[in-house]
C-alpha cells in the first residue's frame, strides 16, 4: 500500500488493544454487522474508547466502529481534539472515518487489514495524508493483518454461498 509503514513489534498497549478490537470485530459479526472494531488510545496507552461496527443493530449508516469509538474518547476527554491519540482498527478506514479521524486530530492509525474496496488510509484513497487538509495522521499497517482479514472472509464467506 501506499506509503505506510508497517508495523514493528507493537507495543503491549497496541498489542492488547488490536486484541480488543478483534473481539469486538466478532461481536459485531454476530449481531449481523460487518466485522470491524476499533479502540482508542490515549497517549499513555489507556483505552478511551472503543466500536464496533452497528450499522444494522442501530439502523444508523455512521455506525462504524471508527466513529463510535471516537465518540467515547471524545466523552472520555471532555472535547473533540484526540491529539496524541492512536486509532487501533481491524480494517483500513473508510473515507467516512478517515475524515473523521483527521477531523479529530488522531496522531496515529494502527490496522489490521486493507480494504482495497473503499479504504481511504492508504490503498484506494488516502485521505489521512492528504497535503491539502490541515492535519495528517501517521499509519502503521500489518499488525494482525492475517488474523483481521480472516475474521472478515469468515463472514462474507457464510453470505456468499
Amino acid at each position: 500500500m501506499t506509503g505506510s509503514a508497517r508495523a514493528p513489534a507493537p507495543d503491549p498497549a497496541v498489542e492488547g488493544a488490536m486484541d480488543e478490537a478483534l473481539d469486538l470485530a466478532r461481536r459485531a459479526a454476530a449481531g449481523g454487522d460487518v466485522p470491524v472494531g476499533a479502540v482508542v488510545l490515549g497517549p499513555d496507552g489507556a483505552v478511551l474508547g472503543r466500536g464496533r461496527n452497528r450499522r444494522e443493530a442501530d439502523g444508523d449508516p455512521t455506525a462504524h466502529a471508527e466513529i463510535l469509538a471516537l465518540r467515547e474518547a471524545s466523552r472520555a476527554l471532555a472535547g473533540w481534539r484526540l491529539d496524541g491519540c492512536t486509532l487501533v482498527v481491524t480494517l483500513e478506514p473508510c473515507t467516512m472515518c478517515a475524515g473523521a479521524l483527521v477531523l479529530a486530530r488522531i496522531g496515529r492509525i494502527v490496522l489490521g487489514a486493507w480494504d482495497p474496496k473503499a479504504g481511504a488510509a492508504g490503498s484506494v484513497r488516502d485521505v489521512v495524508r492528504d497535503a491539502r487538509l490541515n492535519h495528517r495522521v501517521e499509519v502503521l499497517s500489518g499488525v494482525r493483518e492475517e488474523e483481521c482479514a480472516q475474521v472478515l472472509q469468515d463472514f462474507f464467506g457464510v453470505r456468499r454461498r
